[in-house]
């Protein structure tokens, strides 16, 4: 994924993309808020069905609401 090489995550420490709790999520939504390739990370996580972490700003509890609304939606 070419994608990943261009984000903002690049050389960070991954535990901080994986928080215990939605709430300590601040500082890797913070980063994900000034990448350019966040919305591709955001779908590749919707589309992988991430389970765990931060991606492309928004926690599992958010992509599964995101999830939810696109079901609906179509």
């Amino acid at each position: 994924m070419v994608w990943r090489e261009l984000g903002a995550c690049r050389g960070l420490d991954p535990g901080l993309f994986f928080p215990d709790e939605d709430e300590e999520a601040t500082t890797a939504k913070s980063v994900c808020e000034q990448c350019a390739v966040r919305i591709v990370c955001l779908e590749h996580a919707l589309a992988s069905r991430e389970k765990q972490g931060v991606w492309g700003g928004a926690t599992e509890r958010e992509r599964r609401r995101i999830i939810r609304y696109r079901r609906r939606s179509a």
